[in-house]
């Protein structure tokens, strides 16, 4: 059985970091895996994702902001989120995709629960 559980999340101050984890169990490592947000009253968005060869992608709002990586060996999927702003708050999400294709709000194998990330200014 697959599990995505989320974690890290928080309240932090505009120009500050988090970092976000995603512990998986039951995923294979060649899988492509995403982050993705949703903010109070709007639609979920995507954030970025990442290959089973560590290549990524992401979402030109977060672009040179947040950097996302993964550690095959502890099956761990992380989204390391700096100079983060108001704009940033929102539920984070962790998605699975397939060998074969990455995430989307519309498409996912499967998904975390969730963790919160508030931005003060």
């Amino acid at each position: 059985q697959v599990h995505l559980v989320e974690s890290g999340g928080g309240s932090v101050q505009a120009g500050g970091s988090l970092r976000l984890s995603c512990a998986t169990s039951g995923l294979t490592n060649n899988v492509c895996m995403g982050w993705f947000r949703q903010a109070p009253g709007r639609a979920r968005e995507w954030v970025g994702h990442i290959r089973s060869n560590g290549n990524t992608i992401y979402a030109f709002y977060v672009e040179g902001r947040f950097t996302i990586s993964r550690d095959n060996a502890e099956k761990i999927l992380y989204l390391q989120m700096t100079s983060l702003t108001s704009g940033d708050t929102a539920t984070y999400y962790c998605a699975a995709g397939g060998a074969l294709y990455c995430p989307t709000v519309d498409q996912a194998d499967y998904w975390g629960q969730g963790t919160q990330v508030t931005v003060s200014s």
